[in-house]
């Protein structure tokens, strides 16, 4: 476990700047800024299929205010009747102007620094090993969070005599001791003051990796609506060409966003992303809400109504905060998770703690190695538990 959690550490204290680093490795896929208004998603997603016509157009979204990802279906090939190969992954445009910006295969280093970022971030997600990554780097996360408490626990004093003066030991470190006690120190001190925050990114890392278990476990200690039934998927099939086009289907999501905001008492911002799902035959129309927590890159979790594809029939609404306890929660985590709230100062925190993460599965391993030694165990036990 501490293995992954080194890779997941370092990697995570430089996706802590994920987008400032894009901008530096691949500044060609930022737009120049102009004071002149941003295309709406519409105009976005039709020119963008002027350009790839191979493909269809499934969603268009701001990643960054100079930046649109827009995402394509590829379609079948007339002789072979598979998937036309479209020679990428990510098509990015000028919001600007709805011209491309470029097209990479997202996390492919052949195609060079254009791809550090997203390579970095897959090896953090799944290692790119997906789907066995994946399983691989939830499990980890799921033992990571149980071993918190176990963690927290074995900080605590043996005996319940003198227990606040002996437990004040475990959150300090001293720098004079020799090298085996420094290590323990600093091991127990930095993960009692970080504990927090560590069982905050272990249980979110559950959360993108492992959510079976995450929603099972959220569901039953808070209120907590699982998104899947919105997603299921249409028992007629899938729908691949909606009646209501981008423009048309644009309209209908701002038309039923402003209604929702009405009843449900929320204001509405810029849009971030309309979507098209054929398999649920339905629209996804996502703007920036005043319930939403993120406040930097306008990249997820933000408040989106959907509906049918067809008719435009509202189907539901969905806000990251002030429904349901369990997603507050979620919103949360995510945001804190991906450094997108408390601003520079926190981002800074968030790159630190990736190498403390590292720092605790270095130090832990250290201390195991040598408690186990042959005529130390016994030893080094002791010399612990008269420190508390």
């Amino acid at each position: 476990m501490s293995a992954f959690l080194v890779v997941a550490g370092l990697t995570g204290s430089m996706l802590a700047f994920n987008w400032e680093l894009e901008k530096v490795f691949a500044p060609q896929l930022f737009a120049a800024p102009q004071t002149a208004p941003r295309q709406d998603l519409a105009t976005l997603a039709e020119r963008a299929q002027t350009q790839v016509p191979d493909g269809r157009v499934v969603r268009v979204g701001h990643t960054d205010p100079r930046q649109v990802q827009v995402d394509f279906e590829p379609l079948k090939d007339a002789r072979t009747g598979q998937p036309v190969d479209l020679g990428f992954t990510e098509f990015l445009t000028d919001p600007w102007t709805g011209l491309e910006l470029g097209r990479r295969r997202r996390g492919d280093l052949r195609q060079g620094l254009v791809n550090l970022m997203p390579f970095l971030y897959e090896v953090h997600w799944r290692l790119v090993l997906d789907p066995a990554g994946q399983w691989i780097m939830g499990i980890t996360a799921l033992v990571w969070s149980l071993d918190c408490f176990n963690g927290f626990y074995l900080t605590l004093p043996v005996a319940w005599a003198g227990f606040w003066r002996r437990w004040r030991l475990a959150w300090q470190v001293k720098p004079r001791a020799g090298f085996f006690r420094l290590n323990f120190d600093l091991h127990r001190a930095s993960g009692l003051w970080l504990w927090p925050l560590l069982f905050i990114f272990a249980w979110s890392s559950v959360m993108m990796d492992l959510r079976p278990v995450y929603e099972a476990v959220m569901s039953r200690v808070f209120d907590y609506r699982s998104q899947e039934a919105d997603f299921r998927p249409d028992p007629k099939g899938p729908r691949d060409h909606p009646r209501l086009d981008w423009r048309t289907a644009q309209a209908r999501g701002a038309q039923l966003m402003a209604e929702q905001a009405q009843q449900a008492g929320f204001r509405v911002g810029e849009p971030l992303a309309l979507m098209y799902l054929a398999d649920s035959g339905c629209y996804l129309y996502e703007v920036q809400g005043s319930r939403d927590v993120f406040t930097r890159a306008p990249k997820g979790s933000g408040t989106s109504v959907m509906f049918d594809g067809d008719t435009g029939a509202f189907k539901v609404l969905s806000q990251p905060t002030g429904e349901h306890t369990g997603n507050t929660v979620e919103s949360w985590l995510y945001a804190l998770h991906m450094a997108r709230v408390g601003g520079r100062p926190y981002q800074v925190f968030v790159c630190l703690l990736g190498l403390a993460v590292a720092l605790l599965s270095l130090t832990g391993v250290y201390l195991w190695w040598k408690k186990r030694r042959p005529g130390r165990r016994i030893e080094r036990h002791q010399q612990a538990a008269t420190s508390l």
